[in-house]
């Protein structure tokens, strides 16, 4: 419609165009053949046929029933009204779509042909609807998901395997996010006071707050303790776990000062499974959150820290424009089942 307001415009503008001192001709004069004519509406105008859904359908309809009569019954629609529908997709199409047979008129096979392509298009159509409903769902499509490494081997299993179960096409995309990563998921399982994304585009929700722990040998001097003051550990030979300015480092580092001293970091390795197995070979302590703490060696034993106990918090954040997504509402419904869990080992440990 826009563009044959635009056509007409245009030819309304030529007509008011006065004949110019080089004898120009004006557009009368050239609508004397009909090849000047059309040359001029090319250069000047785009000519677009929008086909009708809804005329095509009744086209299909027409061609189904044999007939506008039967397609009129079939459809609830007055012959009168079926007819106007074909009419209207013939000037669209520049195509005749009926022809009379004796007293009945009947589809040609132009029509026939068009139906037949138009079946393909709501068959796309009709695609498209259900992809839509399961994007509305969750039931389809990708999220993102990043976590840091102890939330990786402890809650991220679980969890993801229950959302693949229960929305098995959809897509989840893991990633590591650590270390000053600007990687922005969907969903980031993070720790609290270091932003990895952009914060007013996530909604944030805290999960929770986990203590740290000692981790020694089972035959050390420690280990007749239940819980292990701090400061026991100033003289220990500790291994680090943690990148230099990692967020855990710094939790572990503030409260080793508020004890009174530095610790002495004999080995540096940059996660908690490299620190637990040095510390199985003799060669140390090292300090690490309680989820750091899951399926050590035998020959180790994880002990809780106090006077001052270290703590780090927990929380999810989600992309605003993904927080109804059923699906993501579903996994951060299964983060804060890992996180109950979690405390509740705490409370009872």
């Amino acid at each position: 419609m826009a563009n044959a307001t635009r056509c007409s415009g245009e030819i309304r503008a030529l007509r008011a165009t006065p004949p110019s001192s080089t004898a120009t001709p004006s557009l009368d004069s050239l609508l004397s053949t009909s090849a000047q004519f059309w040359s001029i509406v090319k250069q000047s105008c785009i000519v677009t046929r929008v086909l009708d859904l809804r005329s095509l359908r009744v086209l299909r309809a027409v061609i189904a029933e044999g007939t506008m009569h039967g397609a009129a019954a079939a459809l609830g629609y007055t012959p009168s009204a079926i007819s106007q529908q074909v009419s209207a997709l013939q000037r669209a199409t520049g195509l005749a779509l009926t022809e009379r047979d004796g007293r009945r008129v009947v589809p040609t096979a132009a029509a026939r042909q068009l139906a037949e392509e138009a079946g393909r298009v709501f068959d796309a159509l009709t695609g498209l609807d259900l992809l839509v409903a399961d994007l509305r769902a969750g039931r389809d499509g990708t999220l993102t998901v990043g976590y840091f490494a102890s939330a990786g081997s402890t809650w991220v299993p679980p969890v993801f395997a229950m959302v693949t179960r229960e929305y098995p096409r959809l897509r989840l995309d893991l990633r590591l996010v650590e270390g000053g990563n600007t990687y922005q998921p969907d969903i980031e399982i993070f720790v609290e006071g270091v932003s990895q994304s952009t914060t007013p585009e996530f909604r944030e929700r805290h999960l929770i707050e986990e203590p740290y722990y000692v981790v020694i040998r089972r035959d050390s001097d420690l280990a007749v303790h239940d819980r292990i003051p701090l400061s026991l550990l100033a003289d220990e030979a500790w291994i680090d776990n943690d990148v230099a300015h990692g967020p855990c480092r710094q939790v572990v580092l503030k409260a080793c000062a508020a004890a009174g001293f530095t610790p002495t970091f004999r080995v540096e390795t940059h996660d908690y499974a490299s620190a637990v197995q040095f510390v199985a070979e003799d060669l140390g302590i090292t300090v690490l959150p309680r989820l750091g703490a899951q399926g050590l060696p035998q020959t180790t034993r994880a002990i809780p820290i106090t006077d001052p106990t270290p703590t780090r918090r927990i929380g999810v954040r989600v992309r605003k424009t993904v927080a109804r997504n059923p699906a993501a509402v579903r996994l951060v419904e299964l983060l804060e089942e890992q996180a109950g869990v979690l405390s509740d080992v705490e409370r009872t440990g």
